[in-house]
This record gives C-alpha cells, sequence and structure tokens, in this order.
C-alpha cells in the first residue's frame, strides 16, 4: 500500500477502549514513552481488530501542526 501521507509513526497498541459509536485507541510510539491517542468508529477498530499488544502505524495528517516552547 503506497499512501501520501508522510508523517508515520510505528509503535504498539496500549489500550481500546470501545464506546458505544466510538472507540479511542492508545498507542506507544516505538522508542520512548510517547502515547499517541486516536478516536475512531467502534466499527473501525472492530474491522481492524485492534487489540492491546499489537504493532501499529500512526498516520498524522494534518492541515495545521502546533509548536509550544518554554
Amino acid at each position: 500500500m503506497r499512501l501520501s501521507t508522510r508523517n508515520q509513526l510505528s509503535g504498539t497498541i496500549i489500550d481500546v477502549d470501545l464506546g458505544s459509536v466510538m472507540a479511542i485507541v492508545k498507542v506507544r510510539l516505538d522508542g520512548g514513552d510517547q502515547v499517541v491517542t486516536s478516536s475512531v468508529t467502534k466499527d473501525a477498530a472492530l474491522d481492524l481488530d485492534l487489540k492491546v499488544g499489537q504493532p501499529a502505524t500512526v498516520f498524522i495528517k494534518s492541515t495545521e501542526v502546533t509548536i509550544g516552547v518554554e
């Protein structure tokens, strides 16, 4: 599969919280303790058969990226 999305981060699923319509999926990124949280439809989570411990790739496509510093 080829994608136009340039921001691709690999990690491991650490939590899948299925709600009535939506699912919250947390992925710990490889090489550290950073976690990315994504909201997906419950149907998508079930279709992908998302499971804790499963390797996953986070794809980030956005028209805006914000950076903060102190």
